[in-house]
């Protein structure tokens, strides 16, 4: 063996070692690793939805304020709920979308069909000290979760 395909193999294999403890560190177990890596090849990219009612006339930056209410409390459910799919949002790009709609009905007919399918929600209601009427549901966060699901609950809305 010559002095560069002994140098070449030795790098490979700190950079295929060094990634293995990065990733171990990043999920725990190799055990854990393994079922991370084999859902993410497997399943789909996963995506965030926010729905966000255009009928209330928020502001933008209400808006914003309202989805990032929404985006941290489906976070936040989903680490209890749901840790190795959120680990697959987080490696896949942790894509968040925002649509619309313009019914307080239709907003509370997604939430309860994201949760007969066993997807995340997190419904936000207004405290009402600014914009909006109290108690007042703003924003719906599905999710995360793997596309093709979510697709199916939120795949007709329009984008905000």
């Amino acid at each position: 063996m010559d002095y560069f395909s002994f140098v070449s193999g030795l790098g490979c294999g700190l950079v295929i070692g060094l990634s293995l403890i990065t990733l171990r560190k990043h999920f725990g177990s190799v055990k854990e690793t393994a079922k991370t890596i084999k859902k993410i090849a497997s399943n789909s990219e996963y995506k965030l939805i926010l729905v966000v009612r255009t009928d209330l006339g928020m502001s933008k930056g209400k808006i914003a304020a309202q989805c990032g209410h929404a985006a941290v409390g489906a976070y936040e459910k989903a680490l209890k709920r749901d840790p190795e799919g959120l680990k697959s949002w987080q490696m896949t790009g942790q894509a968040k979308v925002a649509v619309k709609t313009d019914s307080v009905d239709e907003i509370k007919q997604i939430a309860d069909n994201a949760k007969k399918m066993g997807i995340i929600t997190s419904m936000i209601r207004d405290a009402g000290r600014t914009q909006i009427a109290p108690n007042s549901i703003t924003v719906l966060g599905i999710g995360p979760a793997p596309k093709n699901v979510v697709d199916k609950v939120t795949g007709h809305l329009k984008l905000l």
